[in-house]
């Protein structure tokens, strides 16, 4: 292990606890394609509280969940089973039922019409299937305030069955293009995603603590959530999402720990191939790894995530003036990063400020993990750029032992 690099990430997590404003625990962990090179962890679990902060700590993983989501639909597009390019509706027919929203008319109803097409399942994968999030989307904070919508966190049918933003393939939106993946992943197979994530993902990558239900032995160590003030200052939540859940989320909805998030990435950095078995085909993660938002509509790009719920998001948006499309599961960069990371490289995030990035051409990935909202907070996310700084500074990828 480089000395001076597990020195400077140290420094780079106590910093953040320390700091004010600061976060209150951190765990953050950097791999290559073999081992975890480093394991570290600052802080408590919560702020009203004297519990330290433990690398096996489980998170709300919130929109890391995606990539995993995505790999279930890959596997099933290995195997003949999922055409990404047919409707959407062919496996889970509900979607073909929404309309898109033009706006309200005078009395404050919904005007919708018929889309011009159903979203295809790699414009859900691309987030171009025509979904939001109500915290990024004024018309869907609206539907919520005025007519009910519930929140995704609800974890219910009703919360997916949204109307469309625009006809599919016109715009990159993010939202619950996510969710409806998962949901054609049930419909061919049969099973509850969380199911499927078990036997042809979890288990073959050996990552035990990974579920949509939170069960006691993962609540015995939940890191606490909280929220940020505007005088910087944060307050310990309860917050739980429903467990067991109506639907499993393929958006949000799992509960894991870092640690096994790192085998999830290294099977990304190994050409599928996970510790305890082949995950996806290596053909299939360098067709995965290509820009789809391209093949979907070469004018699109990934944009600025604009913060409509003060409490949930601020404006966010991985390196501001650089060009970002999307592959089937991940963003990417496709400039070279301030912080070092190579171009077309991989990565995302979660809501309650996770970050994390696959560089599969150093043969190197990372996650940092908070529990803090809203997202984009400027102490956890400055913290993380510093880690992923570090590692480039330092080359720790090409150091083997």
């Amino acid at each position: 292990m480089n000395t001076r690099f597990q020195q400077a990430a140290d420094q780079i997590l106590q910093g953040v606890v320390s700091a004010s404003p600061g976060v209150p625990g951190v765990v953050a962990m950097v791999t290559d394609r073999e081992r975890n090179l480093y394991e570290g962890v600052a802080g408590v679990r919560r702020s009203d509280g004297r519990t330290p902060m433990a690398l096996d700590d489980a998170f709300a993983l919130f929109s890391t969940t995606k990539a995993i989501t995505a790999t279930a639909a890959l596997q099933l597009m290995e195997e003949d089973r999922l055409d990404l390019d047919a409707p959407a509706s062919r496996y889970a027919p509900d979607i073909a039922r929404l309309q898109v929203i033009e706006g309200f008319d005078e009395r404050g109803e919904p005007v919708l019409r018929a889309p011009r097409s159903v979203p295809t399942t790699r414009q859900l994968l691309t987030h171009t299937g025509g979904f939001g999030y109500d915290f990024f989307n004024a018309t869907y904070l609206r539907l919520a305030e005025q007519k009910g919508q519930p929140s995704v966190i609800t974890c219910s049918k009703a919360a997916l069955m949204t109307p469309l933003l625009f006809d599919p393939g016109t715009q990159w939106t993010y939202g619950t293009n996510i969710d409806w993946v998962g949901q054609v992943v049930e419909g061919i197979t049969g099973r509850r995603l969380g199911e499927v994530l078990q036997s042809r993902i979890f288990d073959p990558l050996g990552m035990r603590d990974m579920s949509f239900a939170l069960n006691d032995r993962l609540r015995a160590r939940l890191a606490g959530m909280h929220a940020r003030h505007a005088d910087g200052s944060l307050t310990a939540m309860d917050f739980e999402l429903p467990s067991p859940p109506e639907v499993d989320m393929g958006g949000h909805g799992l509960y894991g720990t870092v640690g096994d998030y790192m085998r999830f990435i290294r099977m990304w950095l190994n050409d599928g191939r996970g510790e305890l078995g082949q995950v996806l085909k290596a053909d299939t993660v360098r067709l995965a790894e290509q820009n789809h938002l391209a093949k979907v509509n070469a004018a699109l790009k990934v944009t600025l995530l604009p913060g409509v719920i003060p409490s949930l998001s601020n404006d966010a948006e991985f390196f501001p003036g650089q060009r970002k499309s999307w592959s089937l599961p991940f963003m990417i960069n496709d400039e070279t990063a301030p912080t070092g990371r190579p171009a077309g490289a991989l990565g995302w995030a979660g809501l309650a400020n996770l970050f994390y990035w696959i560089d599969r051409r150093n043969g190197v990935g990372g996650f940092w993990a908070t529990q803090i909202l809203p997202f984009a907070d400027a102490a956890s996310f400055t913290g993380y750029m510093a880690l992923e700084t570090a590692v480039y500074e330092h080359r720790v990828y090409a150091r083997r032992s």
